[in-house]
């Protein structure tokens, strides 16, 4: 008989516990939970075999992309994880393993609650890095201590470990992510230039239009090439925002504006849009009626009945959709959540880090008192005006920070300048979290002190997957005093958070009055 659904690797668990229903919150079912489980386990069996060999970096896409599509919101569609578990299975065969070696995840959905906590907080952080590793690997970036990371560490679970083992184990994947962020920088910025701040509108033109979703640049720029000329307008939508600051995307000029707000919206916002939906990343929700016929997917994103574009990236279906839709008859001004008419980005750290000796001189008279990174990711769960109200109370002589998709609850608020610099400045999607580290790095070499001595505080929302490894580069770093919110996560045991809450100084959000008291003593 066929076991629950155990997962709790998102921040909408039932009850703040875990998901055991026949559908999970985020729209799952638990056959789809169940597979993928199993080819983490393949995954897991795969690993430990390379683990012996001195080279496998032909088999690390197939590693990347099995972890990706395991993450929340990315794939709901059960044929596509039954082809992915064969392809690890006959690449096990090939290296003369057997499949029934495959682990099995229930051992460790079963474990003494602190090494579960443990274990989890390694894969789920491997998933993470893994969607990051996916985008560098599509512009032709690839790092052989990310690949030995991702080999390492899912070995690793089938094993028994020490506690300290297994934190030592977590903050290896906290350094790899680094190096990861690191590369997928690289890979954007030498592919399409360095980012510059831009204005990007909320209004959506008269005709057919194309809405673009998720994280991946490239798959923006193949739709770009191909509607090139066809009357067909293109939107960005959620973290590809950040696209329309990179110059060789936003010579197009016919990609226009950004479309909505933050992911968790989408089934509202979408409802009966005259236009095509691409969805490249981990941000899709379970489509409705209204709008699935006109909802495409790609690369490992998957929904059943819903039209998937293959690596040859043929978008004409999309393009076909968008021109039969027909788009608005006349211009529709949409305005973010704080009725702003537009929204900034592309403050990446090359931007910032040029105008840092304005900024330093700006701390150095007291024109800027604090700098706060609010950023991370956005979900529907109660407690996220807590990041809204946090802004809006924010000293007028503090400097906001903001990346990934967080943002969109109070990124077209026009909070004015600050020692010469816009008070609020988007620093690009979640992987941007490089750039915070790039300009906290900068400017605690400018203080000579630590990022922990800076005038500087995390406040950081969380989702998924993402922001764990995100999270595990920041302990890494040594970087202390964050608070996090809108709630803790499920996986965490109570001994691991004190343990973190003892070595990093990790704090819960309370109320933004009570954590501006705190970080900002009269």
């Amino acid at each position: 008989m066929t076991q629950q659904m155990f997962c709790f690797q998102c921040e909408q668990t039932n009850k703040g516990l875990y998901c055991s229903q026949a559908k999970g919150n985020c729209g799952k079912n638990d056959a789809v939970a169940h597979l993928q489980d199993e080819l983490t386990g393949a995954l897991i069996n795969l690993a430990t075999i390379y683990l012996e060999k001195s080279t496998f970096s032909e088999v690390c896409p197939l590693f990347i992309d099995g972890l990706f599509a395991t993450m929340t919101n990315v794939n709901f569609e059960a044929a596509s994880f039954h082809e992915l578990i064969q392809l690890v299975h006959d690449r096990i065969q090939h290296e003369g393993g057997s499949p029934s070696h495959d682990y099995d995840l229930q051992l460790l959905w079963a474990d003494q609650e602190d090494i579960r906590s443990l274990k989890s907080l390694l894969l789920f952080g491997l998933r993470g890095m893994a969607a990051y590793a996916h985008h560098a690997y599509a512009l032709g970036y690839k790092n052989d201590d990310v690949n030995t990371c991702i080999i390492e560490g899912l070995s690793a679970l089938k094993d028994n470990h020490t506690i300290d083992e297994w934190l030592s184990l977590i903050m290896n994947v906290g350094k790899a992510n680094l190096t990861c962020m690191e590369m997928l920088d690289t890979a954007n910025t030498s592919t399409y230039g360095t980012p510059s701040p831009v204005s990007v509108p909320l209004t959506v033109d008269p005709g057919p239009f194309i809405v673009v979703t998720g994280h991946d640049l490239k798959t923006l720029e193949c739709l770009l090439k191909q509607t090139e000329g066809t009357g067909v307008s293109v939107y960005t939508h959620g973290e590809m925002l950040p696209a329309h600051a990179y110059p060789q995307l936003k010579k197009y000029t016919h990609l226009k504006g950004n479309f909505g707000t933050a992911w968790q919206n989408q089934q509202q916002e979408f409802a009966n849009l005259p236009g095509a939906i691409l969805f490249t990343t981990n941000c899709l929700m379970p489509p409705r009626p209204s709008y699935a016929d006109r909802v495409f997917t790609t690369a490992v994103v998957g929904y059943a009945d819903i039209t998937h574009i293959d690596a040859s990236n043929d978008f004409s279906p999309v393009i076909k959709k968008a021109i039969t839709l027909g788009g608005y008859t006349e211009s529709q001004h949409f305005t973010g959540i704080n009725g702003g008419t537009s929204v900034q980005t592309g403050f990446g750290h090359q931007t910032v880090l040029s105008v840092a000796d304005t900024c330093i001189q700006a701390i150095q008279d007291n024109v800027i008192r604090h700098i706060f990174l609010v950023g991370g990711c956005d979900g529907a769960k109660p407690g996220r005006n807590y990041y809204t109200e946090f802004v809006k109370k924010a000293p007028s002589d503090t400097l906001i920070l903001t990346l990934a998709c967080g943002k969109y609850r109070f990124n077209d608020l026009n909070l004015g300048t600050i020692g010469g610099l816009p008070r609020l400045m988007d620093m690009g999607q979640c992987n941007d979290a490089y750039s915070a580290i790039k300009v906290a790095l900068a400017l605690s070499d400018a203080f000579h002190c630590s990022v922990n001595d800076l005038p500087l505080t995390l406040i950081l929302s969380w989702y998924e997957q993402k922001a764990v490894c995100i999270l595990l580069t920041l302990l890494y770093l040594g970087v202390k005093n964050i608070y996090l919110g809108p709630s803790l996560p499920a996986f965490i045991s109570p001994n691991i958070l004190q343990y973190l809450v003892k070595h990093y100084h990790i704090s819960p959000i309370s109320t933004p009055e009570k954590d501006l008291a705190t970080i900002l003593p009269q």
